[in-house]
């Protein structure tokens, strides 16, 4: 769909869930590369794009309080990359209607970030292929590149090296997923990372078996759980009530992302 001569358009940005997270190596620089298996899910944002006749800035609104509206926020590192990127000089009005919670190891941002591309590539009448939309974007983010795959991806690196698998849940299957109010902090979380304590199952294992029999607990591996049960302790303690209160009827209860707030989603 090309909206070349569209005054704007609104668009989905869905999100992602992390059914396996596993910590292969760190770095002296404090990055880490990582083993995940990455799937969206129907909750999403919605961005309506507008043209805007300013060639100097764009204005982003939202409907949530405390989200940053200028170059902190990666819609608008998104724009300026893509013009950075192809030379051109469309600017935009930008309404973000957050359905999302902030914080929630979604990928909610990075998710906007891959809209925000790909709705400027459209309006500049696709200068740039996709393939190159989401090598860019791993400049701004190590999970945007994954929002460019085909729904499913096997994501490595510090997640910036994304590649599309089969994928191993229908998109109607259905996910109970709590977001705590409590938050983890990600810096904590990785300092009480040791690579002696990861799991030791090849990635690659765990990912033929999701694709040959889908989510079971077992396949369920986040090694970011441990170091975040040791900062927040309430997190361990919701996971087992989940598990108790399932009484066997969730295929798997687990942790998903790496980020500020962690959520855990029952299939």
């Amino acid at each position: 769909m090309e909206i070349l001569e569209a005054v704007s358009v609104c668009l989905s940005s869905n999100m992602k869930m992390a059914a396996e997270e596993g910590v292969v190596n760190a770095w002296e620089d404090g990055y880490h590369d990582l083993a995940s298996l990455f799937h969206v899910i129907s909750l999403g944002d919605k961005i309506k794009f507008s043209l805007s006749p300013s060639k100097s800035s764009d204005r982003l609104s939202t409907n949530v309080p405390g989200v940053p509206l200028d170059d902190r926020n990666l819609i608008i590192k998104a724009l300026n990359l893509f013009r950075k990127k192809t030379g051109t000089d469309n600017y935009f009005w930008i309404h973000l209607d957050k359905k999302v919670p902030t914080g929630a190891g979604l990928g909610g941002g990075s998710s906007n970030a891959a809209t925000a591309l790909w709705a400027a590539n459209q309006f500049s009448g696709c200068v740039a292929a996709e393939t190159e939309l989401q090598e860019w974007s791993g400049e701004i983010g190590s999970d945007i590149p994954f929002f460019f795959s085909h729904g499913a991806a096997y994501c490595t690196g510090r997640g910036e090296i994304v590649e599309d698998i089969p994928k191993p849940l229908p998109f109607d299957v259905p996910l109970v997923l709590i977001k705590p109010q409590e938050a983890c902090s990600t810096a904590e979380v990785y300092k009480r990372l040791t690579l002696d304590r990861t799991s030791k199952v090849d990635p690659l294992t765990l990912l033929e078996k999701i694709s040959r029999s889908g989510i079971s607990q077992d396949v369920c591996i986040n090694d970011l759980e441990p170091p975040a049960f040791e900062v927040l302790p309430s997190l361990k303690r919701l996971k087992q009530r989940l598990i108790a209160a399932g009484r066997g009827q969730y295929d798997a209860v687990f942790m998903s992302g790496r980020y500020i707030s962690l959520p855990f989603l029952g299939i």
